[in-house]
């Protein structure tokens, strides 16, 4: 069975595009990461961009993002995130030089919550490191 040309061809610009798309998601990640921190509006607290995702065509950009805090705190903070969108969208269009500027659309993101949760359930359930050996 012999492969095609034109299949070889897909398969590496496939990979060339996710590349392309893992880098630009990579450098909006920074650049948001970075912004986040000199955002004024008090209902942002603690925030991190654990990751991104844009289209392929750059219109629109999910961002996950974890707050530290409650879930009344998490509410407030994706509300003033929501509402900084423009002010961030435009660091992104001075910072990075793309074809466009992506729609951002900010999502929580539960991981690193569930992460903590899990390490505090081990902690639990393991054995305490510092009691004294009976042999």
């Amino acid at each position: 069975m012999s492969v095609r040309r034109s299949d070889v061809a897909a398969r590496r610009f496939n990979r060339e595009m996710s590349d392309r798309m893992r880098r630009v998601n990579e450098s909006v990640r920074q650049v948001l990461a970075e912004a986040l921190p000199e955002l004024k509006d008090p209902r942002i607290g603690l925030v991190t961009v654990t990751g991104v995702d844009t289209t392929t065509d750059l219109r629109h950009a999910t961002v996950f993002v974890s707050v530290l805090g409650s879930m009344r705190k998490r509410r407030a903070t994706m509300t003033g995130l929501e509402a900084a969108h423009g002010l961030l969208q435009a660091r992104l269009a001075r910072q990075l030089r793309m074809k466009r500027t992506p729609q951002l659309s900010f999502e929580y993101d539960p991981s690193v919550e569930r992460g903590v949760r899990m390490t505090r359930l081990i902690d639990e359930l393991a054995p305490d490191d510092h009691e004294p050996d009976d042999g």
